[in-house]
């Protein structure tokens, strides 16, 4: 069975002021959920210094979220078609707001560990139920990939305003500043949703399947944790069984899902092609995306020296150019197919990569600036289509199931392109880097040089100059020598997802009458 959508001759009712005013609100949890993305990274220095963590635990603090949210992506999202979309918004959004309050003022590490789980249980039920609900706020077409639009933009401007954030809070306030950033950005959901956004469910939700819901986060969370664990630390018995216990609950998860009469995910939903094509573009986008910020915050600090707020702003022209393409793109729908402004999209990151390639050995400010705008302008086009087309693909009853199914794309490829990517530049690192001979005393030290480019840098302000300068130099140099390398794999994963959105969207050719009645 698929969920093709179907014809209307009536025209949808067009929106007015009062749902483009709801838009607003709900691009509250999704600049927030995206600056959270970026944002404490930079707090992570000063809560080291006050909390004193074991680097196993500091790990925890980054990780546990993104552990959590992706494994409750698919869960919440078809929760919200059941219970109600609004309702699990302004549950996520009143969890989200207490919880970072407390973890403002986490008086221990472990404590702020339990905190960001909590948040990822919250942000989880924010995410897809934002997307969602613009299914059932904006009924016509064009104006519901206008919202989706501005839906994609904002999540590209929080991913780029967090540095900056984050650099101003700290500069002026403690570290527990980065959490208390969510009070004040809900207050107005919590206010106004209830009065401005209108409940949407599926009118038929049947029971909810609770060990479905187990099995998904066992599915989900072990399976991020594993590539965390295996990019970072090799095979090691713990990531093993991670990866183990991820595979066998997900081939349950499947198989539950296909055996009860009220699944948790409607698997039927990837038979149409257009879904299932999109959600693997987004998929590849962002995977290929993130491997490139993974590196290039880096480059811009450590191999280029700026501050990390300079660094931040570098980004902003690229964040704007982006939410320009997006917009634009939801015009471009108009006159063209959306499997062809898809393909542009996806062709214009391409070539985002192809220039840093060609630029690897001269990678300058200004040149990281460009490219980062063309793969902005690529990603934004080619996503905003794509969301679009994944609500459109399904009705309007499935899209929570569908906005959670994105979403956790997305979640995955953030992860595994980090992870991935990550490793491979960190390998190009380790192969190219040149440490000189130190006294036994600054082994420590030595090895932290022969890992990060970071350690290489700390190690050199050690150093007589005679010995820094050679080392920080060839430091730099093996950093960048990665670049090449992750980004022609970004190209060759974007040409797929060119051939499958053009496999998966190409139209279905109808017989005329006559043939069909001549069979």
């Amino acid at each position: 069975m698929t969920y093709p959508v179907p014809a209307s001759t009536a025209t949808p009712n067009r929106a007015n002021s009062r749902q483009w005013t709801a838009l607003v609100l709900l691009m509250l949890p999704v600049l927030l959920i995206s600056v959270d993305n970026t944002v404490l990274s930079f707090a992570l220095p000063e809560i080291s210094r006050e909390l004193r963590p074991s680097g196993t635990t500091l790990l925890w603090i980054v990780d546990i979220y993104p552990l959590v949210l992706a494994g409750l992506l698919v869960a919440m999202g078809t929760l919200g078609d059941r219970v109600g979309r609004r309702r699990l918004l302004l549950i996520g959004s009143t969890g989200f707001a207490l919880i970072s309050a407390a973890a403002a003022f986490a008086p221990t590490a472990e404590l702020l560990v339990l905190a960001r789980g909590m948040m990822g249980l919250f942000g989880a039920a924010l995410m897809p139920s934002t997307l969602s609900l613009l299914r059932s706020i904006f009924l016509d077409p064009r104006q519901r990939t206008l919202a989706i639009a501005v839906w994609a933009g904002g999540f590209a401007a929080g991913s780029s305003l967090g540095p900056i954030v984050g650099g101003i809070l700290l500069q002026h306030f403690a570290w527990g500043s980065v959490f208390l950033l969510a009070v004040p950005i809900l207050i107005p959901l919590l206010v106004f949703g209830p009065w401005l956004i209108p409940e949407s469910r599926d009118p038929q939700p049947g029971r909810i399947d609770y060990p479905s819901i187990v099995l998904s986060l066992l599915a989900l969370a072990p399976l991020v944790f594993a590539v965390k664990s295996l990019s970072h630390d090799s095979i090691t018995v713990v990531g093993v069984i991670a990866l183990l216990v991820g595979a066998v609950s997900t081939v349950i998860f499947v198989l539950r899902q296909r055996r009860i009469s009220n699944p948790l995910l409607d698997l039927e939903l990837f038979a149409h092609g257009p879904f299932a094509g999109s959600v693997l573009a987004n998929f590849l986008s962002v995977f290929s995306l993130v491997g490139f910020l993974f590196f290039i915050s880096q480059h811009l600090q450590l191999v280029l020296g700026l501050e990390p707020l300079a660094a931040g702003l570098l980004l902003v022209p690229g964040a704007v150019v982006g939410i320009v393409a997006g917009l634009l793109a939801a015009v471009a729908v108009r006159r063209l197919a959306r499997r062809a402004v898809i393909i542009i999209g996806l062709l214009t990151t391409t070539a985002g990569f192809v220039m840093i390639i060609l630029l690897r050995n001269d990678l300058s400010a200004l040149s990281v600036a460009i490219a980062f705008s063309v793969l902005s302008i690529g990603i934004s086009t080619a996503e905003t289509i794509s969301n679009d087309t994944i609500l459109g693909s399904v009705p309007p009853e499935k899209a929570g199931a569908a906005s959670g199914i994105s979403e956790t794309a997305y979640e995955l490829g953030a992860v595994l392109g980090t992870a991935v990517l990550g490793a491979i530049l960190s390998a190009f690192y380790r192969a190219n880097v040149v440490v000189p001979m130190l006294p036994s005393s600054a082994d420590a030290a030595a090895t932290g040089a022969r890992e990060t480019l970071g350690g290489a840098i700390a190690l050199s302000e050690t150093l007589p100059r005679a010995t820094a300068t050679p080392l920080i130099g060839s430091a730099r140099a093996a950093f960048d020598s990665g670049v090449g390398a992750t980004s022609a794999i970004a190209v060759v994963l974007l040409l797929v997802a060119v051939v499958v959105i053009h496999r998966s969207m190409r139209p279905v050719p109808v017989l005329p009458r006559e043939s069909i009645s001549g069979q």
